[in-house]
């Protein structure tokens, strides 16, 4: 019902990694538990936050193959703590719309 910005999805991929490393597919179905994302949404993503320093890379074997994790950076821990303050802020002003009045 809502669309999912950019800012947006960036949190919730940094808020997942700051629990644990994640590959791919994983980070997808964690997802899509709570939001509609696909694979292909959710890569350029991954790419873009690798590119600008939020992100780090590794392969670990399993299964004969390699899958690609993803580690959250120190950069991608700072950006994750504007992001969850601008969210903040941000639920108690449509809180304060929703509810009328305003919201502590």
């Amino acid at each position: 019902m809502f669309q999912l910005g950019s800012a947006l999805l960036d949190g919730c991929v940094l808020a997942i990694l700051l629990r644990a490393d994640a590959y791919g597919y994983s980070l997808t179905q964690e997802l899509k538990s709570v939001i509609s994302v696909s694979e292909s949404t959710l890569y350029p993503v991954l790419r873009r936050l690798q590119k600008d320093g939020l992100l780090v890379t590794y392969d670990q074997a399993f299964n004969g193959r390699n899958r690609r994790y993803y580690r959250i950076t120190e950069a991608g821990c700072a950006r994750f703590a504007v992001i969850i303050a601008e969210w903040e802020q941000y639920k108690r002003d449509v809180d304060s719309i929703f509810k009328g009045g305003t919201q502590a």
